[in-house]
């Protein structure tokens, strides 16, 4: 049996394949598959993986009549993957040598359903440590218990997709593949549903994943419409949160991190202006759909400055239309 799948898409990164590429080289084994998922691709980057498909050990390579984003893209690499566990990697990042076998070796032996890890981001030549926002290493733990407080940054808060590792059986459950076509925050209902809905979990202060931040093609450097698939990621993070068993204590942490990043968005300034009118727009909308009590009590709980903004923006004429819309 394949022990590890590692699922890799690839859109237009013919400047940084490369070095992704070298790294699965110096991670591969004989018992280790990376799927490589070719979105579409318009520059060189196509005949980069052709020749990786070639070279490196365990490698097989899909292409993508159309370009479906990075959610379709990974959902491409589960259907094909094989593995008893499974891992992200995004065509831009890379790893550190032998990382993989670490990376198995520590979710073998806890035996947990998935395992969140440190990485390293990488600015130009700057390198930051981000840690999993969760004081236990090392501890298998319930997952639904590491969603809150609402108040604070919590491991549904850490939702790189590979900044860890996940047992076949949530795939085999339906827990692993990402809503199709959302062009960005795709990470973010995948995480809260692992997080409700796996058995155990546990976070280890292991390095190896090197996250290229600053990658002028990377969607959260663009500001156009697609960056407003945020709205349609939170909105099914509340509706999904909402039907939860304990929607009482955990919605009202997904309603403040949705305002939190509804506000961050509205002050980011990397938004054409037809395109700022369209979030404050949409976002008025999405502040409307949310329960109004457990909106209010949000609110309170937040700084003075972003909660006016978001008040004045919830007072906002909105059409019914766009508040009935998802």
């Amino acid at each position: 049996m394949v022990e590890l799948s590692v699922i890799v898409p690839f859109f237009n990164v013919q400047s940084y394949a490369p070095d992704t590429l070298r790294s699965l080289r110096d991670n591969a084994r004989a018992d280790y598959e990376f799927i490589l998922v070719d979105d579409c691709s318009t520059d060189a980057t196509p005949e980069i993986l052709e020749r990786a498909e070639r070279e490196i050990p365990g490698t097989v390579l899909i292409r993508h009549e159309k370009n479906g984003g990075l959610a379709t893209a990974r959902n491409t690499g589960l259907d094909a993957a094989t593995g008893r566990y499974v891992t992200f990697l995004d065509g831009d990042d890379w790893l550190a040598p032998g990382y993989y076998r670490e990376l198995v070796d520590a979710i073998s032996t806890l035996g947990c359903d998935f395992l969140r890890t440190d990485h390293v981001q990488c600015t130009a030549r700057a390198r930051t440590l981000a840690r999993v926002p969760h004081g236990r290493r090392g501890v298998v733990t319930d997952p639904r218990a590491a969603i809150l407080p609402a108040e604070r940054s919590t491991s549904v808060d850490y939702a790189y997709a590979w900044a860890g590792i996940y047992h076949r059986r949530l795939l085999d459950d339906g827990l692993l593949h990402f809503t199709d076509g959302l062009r960005t925050a795709e990470d973010r209902p995948w995480i809260w549903r692992l997080h409700r809905e796996a058995a155990s979990f546990a976070v280890v202060g292991l390095l190896g994943v090197f996250y290229r931040r600053g990658v002028a093609s990377s969607l959260t450097q663009i500001g156009d419409v697609r960056q407003l698939d945020f709205l349609r990621a939170f909105d099914q993070v509340v509706e999904e949160t909402a039907r939860d068993r304990d929607a009482d204590v955990l919605l009202p942490k997904a309603v403040r991190t949705y305002c939190a990043i509804i506000s961050h968005h509205l002050t980011s300034g990397r938004f054409e202006p037809h395109v700022a009118r369209t979030l404050r727009r949409k976002s008025a909308a999405a502040l409307r759909r949310m329960p109004a009590d457990v909106l209010d009590e949000a609110l309170d709980s937040m700084d003075v400055q972003r909660a006016t903004r978001l008040r004045r923006l919830r007072r906002r004429p909105v059409d019914s239309r766009e508040v009935a819309a998802r």
